[in-house]
């Protein structure tokens, strides 16, 4: 009896070719930046983090923003219009996308040091590239950054991430203004 070779209908990824997408979403998504803070300044708005990532109905570029009075639906639509057109207008990309803006909620991503400065006190949930003591992934209660550590208490014990070494941060069940 001949076997029959059957070709794989999955595509192997290419190592360097992952690394070209990534570099070029952070490319893409330093450019959304460049021209959507200006905007939101502009509004009394904060932008606090974009996102651009796979997702079940395709590629979606989220922006999170907030206000101290909360962020309310003419907001978000407001936003959303003026950006759809500066993106339109100003960044050539292939990048293919729906745009999505929203208030960043409960679990609220933290992203730059005057973040982690501000929401001192609050529960967090921490992930970092290095093991810090064999582990990863941190719950606890942020209680400073310094020098560019984050420092964060974990069940009675102190732990010192280095802020660059963050890939994911999010406040937990965050309700009210600091």
């Amino acid at each position: 009896m001949k076997q029959k070779k059957i070709k794989s209908r999955v595509k192997k990824k290419d190592p360097l070719q992952q690394a070209a997408v990534a570099l070029s979403d952070k490319t893409f998504l330093a450019s959304v930046n460049r021209l959507v803070e200006p905007v939101c300044d502009a509004e009394g708005i904060e932008l606090v983090h974009t996102e651009y990532q796979m997702e079940p109905g395709g590629k979606v570029l989220r922006l999170y923003i907030d206000k101290p009075d909360g962020i309310k639906l003419d907001d978000c639509a407001a936003i959303s219009r003026q950006v759809s057109d500066l993106l339109d207008i100003y960044i050539e990309s292939d990048h293919r996308y729906r745009l999505e803006v929203s208030s960043p909620g409960s679990n609220r991503p933290l992203t730059k040091h005057v973040d982690f400065k501000r929401f001192k006190g609050q529960l967090v949930r921490i992930q970092s590239s290095r093991s810090i003591d064999g582990q990863k992934k941190f719950k606890g209660t942020l209680t400073d950054i310094k020098d560019g550590i984050v420092m964060l208490t974990v069940v009675e014990k102190s732990v010192a991430i280095p802020f660059e070494d963050i890939t994911k941060a999010r406040l937990i069940n965050y309700s009210g203004e600091n």
